[in-house]
């Protein structure tokens, strides 16, 4: 009685099988992205010139209308959605076309008194905003996805008080991030930071 053992080793099969399959998954994955990049930039060329019109027809209406009057202040507000919605679709073509984002010196806080002003417009009377500034430094951003960070930010809170109200609190504050403490994020390293709190009372 004799007994044959063939054995071989698939790990290297097995591991290129893997790969494969890591490699097909990321190829539709980039497919996928550059469908939607080159649906994003056709609308976002016919939604600007919708913007256009709206934002020189506000214009037209702001010199039209008495300073100093109530809707000489809405129309402004309008101008002003206006050209964040046209930021918005700068950034939109910018991912479309995978182009980098524009970094420049920005404070924080004055975009975030501009979202809060927007976003106190559309919130019930039962949910209060309140706001603790206390940092006027600069960083380096781009001005619209850091308003577009509020917002959302913002708005989740919101929701998350639609039903009983509540308080929707900012805060803004300089901070400073040791070795210890970044140790564990390879992307953030030690020093000066600006940190940003939205803090709400809901469920």
């Amino acid at each position: 009685i004799g007994i044959t053992a063939v054995m071989r080793d698939a790990t290297d099969i097995k591991r290129e099988k893997i790969e494969k399959k890591e490699l097909e998954k990321k190829l539709r994955q980039s497919q996928k992205l550059e469908a939607i990049g080159t649906l994003a930039g056709g609308i976002s060329h016919d939604f600007n010139n919708i913007l256009t019109a709206i934002l020189g027809y506000t214009e037209i209406a702001i010199e039209e209308v008495d300073e100093g009057s109530p809707v000489s202040d809405f129309l402004d507000e309008v101008y002003n959605a206006g050209l964040r919605a046209r930021d918005l679709v700068k950034q939109i073509l910018a991912f479309a076309r995978q182009t980098e984002q524009e970094l420049k010196p920005i404070r924080v806080d004055l975009i975030a008194k501009e979202a809060l002003k927007l976003i106190r417009s559309t919130l019930p009377t039962t949910i209060e905003i309140v706001q603790h500034f206390k940092s006027k430094s600069l960083v380096m951003a781009d001005p619209t996805q850091i308003h577009q960070i509020i917002m959302n930010l913002c708005a989740n809170a919101a929701h998350a008080m639609e039903e009983e109200g509540g308080t929707l609190t900012v805060r803004i504050k300089d901070a400073v991030l040791a070795p210890q403490i970044t140790v564990n994020y390879p992307d953030l390293g030690p020093g000066f930071y600006l940190k940003l709190e939205v803090e709400d009372t809901g469920i």
